[in-house]
């Protein structure tokens, strides 16, 4: 065994020995307990859901940890769909895996779990260590799937598809089918060392990372988590909740932050805060959109983060000057939600990206060494940039709202 292949055998131990022939139906699973380190929106896929599909999903974890589980969604499935199969490796290179790493999840002890329409299900954990910043790889197959598939569509990682269950397989023999979208996985947690919490990064495509460089982790929450893994705090892990297109009040693309919260933020383990950074898609709706409009969405979302014991902490909306939608109404509808947020004190703080990206000459436009081209999502540089301005300390939220402070 080479040194890589005992670190991998290290990473993600060999499961406990369970009934390769009993089937478990998911139920209401509670938030298990740890810390989540990676997590993508779900949405429903334009592609319909297939039989005898297998995906091989490649995903970037944030914070280090033990004992892994992933959650499994069919929130926007019209039918039961089951998995037969589902492993967990490490990449070595594109579908490949290190050697001796992919190791069978389970699911109350089961390898196979039916997660019914609307629903999610967390597996087992998965004895043994999973270190930060690590290309995970979950491999899952089912047998009957059909009618819509739940996913993301706008991963910004190549993942990997193939007919047929190839799941226990390391070798990149039969995962020859290259995919830019997550099907059906949409969140993997650890359990994390002493008090290590989480943030949820809730926004569009601009948190999404649109028009950053695919397969390189250049999302600014990507660039927030390395920040995170350098920094005394006790926030480590980061899960992306961006949705392309995605706003706050109104569904599609995607169901409204306010009808997704619950799921794809507040049902999250080990979550401490909630970083919104969400208005820009609904602004360009305007005139359907006021300001007070958007103002309520954003204290509808407050209150609810704060019952739940967690802090709240906003971004102001960036300019987007060039981009088709924008004029003179949108102008004045985004500056009007920018007072808001930075003055109100309804937010535990603010971080101004608006400050950061516009261009000093014309306020209204984003940086010429930040911009993408398209005027309204940044590049890679601007994407850095954005999580260089994150006052790491104002995520611990060591005392959430409605809670007493620790004597």
């Amino acid at each position: 065994m080479t040194a890589r292949s005992a670190l991998a055998y290290g990473v993600v131990a060999v499961l406990l020995a369970v009934s390769a022939c009993r089937s478990t139906s998911a139920r209401a699973y509670d938030v298990p307990e740890g810390v989540v380190t990676w997590a993508a929106s779900a949405d429903r896929m334009v592609e319909t859901a297939a039989a005898d599909r297998g995906y091989r999903l490649v995903v970037h974890t944030s914070v280090a940890g033990r004992d892994m589980r992933i959650r499994l969604s069919n929130a926007f499935g019209d039918r039961p769909v089951t998995f037969d199969s589902v492993y967990a490796g490490l990449q070595k290179r594109g579908a490949e895996l290190v050697r001796g790493s992919n190791r069978r999840l389970t699911f109350e002890g089961s390898p196979s779990v039916t997660v019914p329409a609307g629903g999610v299900v967390w597996s087992d954990p998965l004895p043994g260590s999973l270190p930060a910043a690590t290309n995970l790889v979950i491999s899952i197959h089912s047998p009957d799937a059909g009618g819509p598939a739940t996913g993301h569509w706008m991963a910004l990682q190549t993942s990997y598809a193939t007919q047929g269950d190839h799941t226990a397989e390391e070798s990149a023999t039969h995962w020859t089918q290259a995919i830019g979208s997550w099907f059906y996985l949409d969140a993997v947690s650890v359990r994390a060392a002493g008090r290590t919490g989480a943030v949820v990064t809730l926004g569009d495509s601009i948190t999404d990372g649109w028009q950053s460089t695919s397969d390189l982790n250049r999302r600014w929450p990507d660039h927030l988590a390395r920040r995170l893994r350098q920094a005394d705090t006790h926030v480590k892990g980061v899960a992306n909740e961006g949705l392309a297109g995605n706003k706050v009040l109104a569904d599609g693309p995607g169901e409204s932050a306010l009808n997704r919260l619950d799921r794809d933020v507040l049902s999250q383990p080990g979550v401490r805060t909630v970083f919104l950074f969400q208005g820009v898609n609904d602004i360009k709706a305007y005139p359907g959109v006021t300001a007070g409009d958007l103002i309520d969405g954003y204290r509808e979302i407050v209150e609810r983060v704060h019952a739940a014991g967690k802090c709240v902490v906003a971004a102001t909306v960036a300019p987007f000057k060039g981009w088709s939608e924008w004029n003179a109404g949108t102008a004045d509808v985004r500056h009007e939600v920018n007072a808001f947020i930075r003055n109100s004190g309804e937010f535990d703080a603010v971080t101004d990206f608006d400050r950061v990206l516009r261009a000093p000459y014309d306020p209204e436009r984003i940086r010429p060494v930040f911009d993408s081209g398209d005027h309204l999502h940044p590049n890679d540089k601007g994407m850095r940039a954005m999580a260089d301005a994150v006052d790491l300390e104002s995520l611990d939220c060591d005392d959430p709202p409605g809670t007493d402070a620790t004597p």
